[in-house]
């Protein structure tokens, strides 16, 4: 009886730390900060978190906007336990506020929560035979891209077609002329991805630059045109962290976005997901074989140096190459 009797206690006990813990997390709310893209994927993510131990009794309040906007929102004291942001200068900016750790990307999988690439989006039938960079360039061709001053995307998106431009042989003094010969073709810089997107699927424009994630977001939606990834293109890294004081409720929620199942999630939505293992499922074949088409280069190539030199060098509201690519082409 005496041999019976630990087990007997044990689990009351372990019964009632759970039933504790869950009733620590009963009522705690997440706030997420995010960039104006990934709701859909986001909405199912926290669904289902909220059938685990770890997010029983947990609600979420959701803001999504321009990457940037979002960052300088949260130094400046919106509430906020996750920042999901399009790049790792906006986490940075949270690190200088002191609300972010400083070493957050030394994190799991360097803080980054998904992968995608810049990609391009044509109207149905690719009636100007869009296929790469040099398209875009092309006699009558309109470009859509947000404007870089207010959106993480198209940061992305001028530094892509930089590099695609010095990838092909380019100097710097030729690939800066094409950027600027790009952005004459520009017709519309809304202030996110998200609204970028919605101006093009509302007729404006032969091509979009976006997210490869928001391309096929937008399309599975009933959205009319066809996904182009140009050769070469860049990597895009979406960090996801959470803030110094935010519920360990918002930690557990990182931690399982990272977990398998959920990165299964993000590929079959058109994100390129950092465990790379998942799209070795056969249930993922075909986004697998979708994402075959590889970037060629990232931010940390010697091209930019990391983001804290590309946005010196490209994005410095007095001094960046951008000020003076909008300058000459009328945008600012």
């Amino acid at each position: 009886m005496r041999r019976l009797l630990i087990p007997a206690l044990i689990l009351p006990v372990a019964c009632a730390c759970a039933g504790a813990a869950e009733a620590r997390q009963a009522g705690t709310t997440i706030n997420l900060v995010a960039y104006s893209t990934p709701k859909p994927v986001m909405q199912k993510l926290i669904s289902r978190f909220g059938h685990t131990s770890a997010g029983t009794g947990v609600s979420f309040s959701q803001s999504y906007g321009p990457s940037g906007s979002q960052a300088r929102a949260i130094a400046a004291g919106q509430p906020a336990s996750i920042a999901f942001l399009s790049t790792g200068l906006d986490i940075d900016t949270l690190a200088d506020a002191g609300v972010v750790a400083k070493n957050w990307n030394k994190a799991p999988y360097g803080g980054i929560a998904a992968d995608s690439v810049v990609a391009l989006v044509v109207r149905p039938g690719n009636p100007k035979h869009i296929h790469g960079w040099s398209d875009l360039v092309k006699p009558g061709v309109q470009v859509v891209t947000p404007n870089p001053f207010s959106s993480g995307s198209a940061k992305w998106n001028v530094l892509a077609a930089y590099g695609a431009a010095r990838k092909s042989g380019m100097s710097d003094h030729k690939a800066l002329q094409f950027v600027t010969k790009l952005f004459k073709h520009v017709v519309s810089q809304d202030t996110s991805g998200s609204n970028a997107a919605n101006t093009f699927f509302s007729g404006k424009g032969d091509v979009l630059i976006t997210y490869e994630s928001e391309a096929y977001s937008a399309l599975a939606t009933g959205n009319k045109g066809e996904l182009v990834v140009p050769k070469p293109t860049m990597l895009i890294e979406l960090p996801m962290v959470a803030l110094k004081d935010a519920p360990s409720a918002a930690k557990a929620f990182i931690t399982y976005a990272h977990a398998p199942k959920q990165q299964a999630i993000f590929a079959a939505n058109g994100y390129r997901p950092v465990v790379k293992s998942v799209l070795e499922r056969q249930n993922l074949a075909s986004w697998a074989k979708k994402y075959k088409t590889g970037p060629t280069f990232n931010i940390r190539d010697r091209l930019f140096g990391g983001w804290l030199k590309a946005n010196r060098v490209w994005f410095d509201p007095n001094t960046g190459r951008m000020v003076g690519i909008e300058r000459a082409v009328g945008g600012g």
